[in-house]
């Protein structure tokens, strides 16, 4: 028993450890890496709606990127296979907007991610206190 306890907080204390600096799990569990110095992804670990990637994306920009509350958040890919975890699904974002790609904002409806689309950390952040209609 002892040892069970042991062996369970020196894995816990080992995943902290090794989990990196530009790695953090934002609300409603989802992780948020950062692939290069202008590009981040968001992982979801459990709940996959819309309102949940924004929600973590304005958390990462704000919290670890110091963005202020009027900086826009872009879609830089939309639903994609992972590059930092290799997980099926994440949604890549950036502060700055993509090359090539017309910039629109993403309306307070939105059924995905489309590269360009945008929205205010402000406003991403005011996705977190709302629940999906379906859990």
């Amino acid at each position: 028993m002892i040892m069970k306890k042991v062996m369970t907080y020196a894995f816990f204390a080992t995943l902290v450890l090794t989990t990196s600096a530009s790695s953090a799990f934002a609300r409603f569990g989802y992780q948020t890496v950062a692939l290069n110095n202008s590009v981040f992804e968001v992982i979801p670990r459990g709940r996959t709606d819309v309102d949940g990637y924004w929600c973590a994306a304005s958390d990462f920009a704000r919290r670890t990127l110091g963005a202020s509350w009027q900086q826009r958040i872009y879609v830089k890919r939309g639903y994609g296979p992972s590059e930092a975890t290799g997980r099926r699904t994440a949604v890549q974002f950036s502060l700055t907007p993509p090359d090539g790609v017309p910039q629109q904002s993403s309306g307070v409806f939105s059924a995905g991610f489309q590269p360009g689309f945008s929205m205010s950390v402000s406003a991403a952040n005011g996705r977190c206190n709302t629940r999906p209609f379906i859990d």
